[in-house]
């Protein structure tokens, strides 16, 4: 089938219009815990509900549903033949008070996909999965994206043995369900079986927006890094000890977190390191502060400068603290490698970007998603779109329609592309 076949106004407004207008009727109960904004954690009955209304949408465009060992949402369009199958997916849960897009807007638009093509009565050599993950966000639980990891066989399953903030653990959460802890990694799709991974979300941040374009083609995830650092110094009356004299813990973690954005600042322009959380001891006025823990966030689309960026912030700590007579302590919690997309799929989707009348542009992604989990499976791709401000995790969050069609447009063409 041409591509003009897809690319029709109709077709193609009809169905981004629609993936849009979806996503925003979900921000409300039943399809939130909280009446006034989003809230949708994995497993709780805003969630469950949501996947009900996305099952019914899924049979309307043409797909066999099923809720897998993990809780995802699967949609499947049957293809003509037993070939290795294409995987859409996004995640369907939401943090605290966050915006009507990320996340969903993926699902809504692999649902638009297959209705687009069940429209033409189109059916393709391999079969098409769209996977709503329950969790991707670890807003319930403290583990991000253990439902696509539960998909990709990647799971230990050590990390099941959680609880949350209201001390119910993980196992009796599925069980409420009708699900158990000790079928979760029947999830996983047998190697083999996905000839590739495409993932459509919110770029969650304003590069886009600033050059005036609608798409990007994401060419990695970051690599992570998370640090704690503790600062110690010695706490004092403020009115009575000296300035030279002091051994000033909060004055010295100012001077580090401004260490810590220089060197990002000097690196490659998608470095970045950020400095999240403070605490400050005891934390009266009119005491110099004596200890100060915060967190720092390093990532880049490189392993390599990444961990070079790393270093340099960790050598610089230890040069202030001796400086300044205060201790420091600089703790990993977190480390994560960079996922790499697939070269050929990244040209794949390039194409299908420039066919919509897009130069295309390539990016590094600098926020998680369920395709970093997904390469252990197979190879991956990642669509970004233009969201309004560059804001996401924020109930300002917000696209542009005719980006969404545009979008919708891209990733047929793909499709097609891999058909052929």
């Amino acid at each position: 089938m041409s591509q003009a076949t897809f690319t029709s106004a109709q077709t193609i407004s009809a169905g981004g219009a629609r993936a849009v207008e979806r996503c925003r009727s979900l921000t409300r109960p039943p399809f939130s815990e909280e009446q006034d904004a989003l809230t949708r954690p994995y497993l709780t009955p805003a969630h469950q509900t949501t996947c009900a209304r996305l099952a019914d949408w899924m049979e309307e465009a043409g797909m066999e549903v099923r809720t897998d060992p993990a809780g995802n949402l699967i949609g499947r369009y049957k293809g003509t033949s037993d070939a290795p199958l294409l995987l859409i997916g996004s995640h369907i849960d939401s943090v605290r008070d966050g915006g009507a897009f990320d996340g969903p807007l993926g699902i809504m638009l692999g649902i638009e996909c297959i209705a687009a093509l069940a429209a033409k009565g189109r059916r393709l050599p391999f079969a098409i999965d769209v996977a709503a993950f329950g969790d991707e966000e670890g807003s319930r639980f403290p583990a991000s994206m253990l439902t696509s990891r539960a998909v990709a066989g990647t799971l230990d399953p050590a990390a099941l043995a959680i609880t949350d903030g209201d001390g119910v653990t993980l196992d009796a959460a599925l069980a409420s369900v009708g699900l158990a802890t000790t079928a979760f990694a029947a999830a996983a799709y047998a190697p083999g079986s996905v000839a590739a991974y495409l993932e459509a979300h919110i770029e969650q941040g304003p590069l886009l927006e600033a050059e005036g374009l609608a798409l990007g083609v994401v060419t990695a995830i970051a690599g992570q890094r998370r640090i704690t650092v503790n600062v110690t110094g010695v706490p004092g009356h403020a009115g009575t000890n000296a300035m030279h004299l002091r051994r000033d813990a909060l004055t010295a973690a100012a001077e580090a977190i401004l260490a810590i954005e220089s060197v990002a600042r000097a690196g490659k322009s998608d470095l970045v390191a950020t400095v999240g959380r403070m605490t400050v001891m005891p934390g009266a006025t009119n005491v110099v502060p004596g200890r100060v823990d915060f967190t720092v966030d390093v990532r880049s689309g490189s392993d390599a400068e990444r961990d070079a960026a790393t270093g340099e912030i960790l050598a610089a700590l230890h040069a202030i603290a001796t400086s300044r007579g205060v201790t420091v302590v600089a703790e990993e919690t977190q480390m994560l490698a960079a996922s790499p997309c697939d070269p050929a799929l990244i040209d794949r989707l390039a194409a299908a970007v420039a066919a919509t009348g897009q130069e295309p542009r390539c990016l590094v992604s600098g926020a998680g998603h369920d395709a970093m989990v997904m390469a252990a499976l197979a190879p991956t791709a990642m669509l970004f779109i233009r969201c309004t401000g560059g804001i996401s995790h924020n109930p300002a969050e917000d696209v542009i329609e005719a980006d969404v069609e545009q979008a919708l447009a891209a990733m047929l063409t793909f499709i097609e592309g891999l058909a052929a």
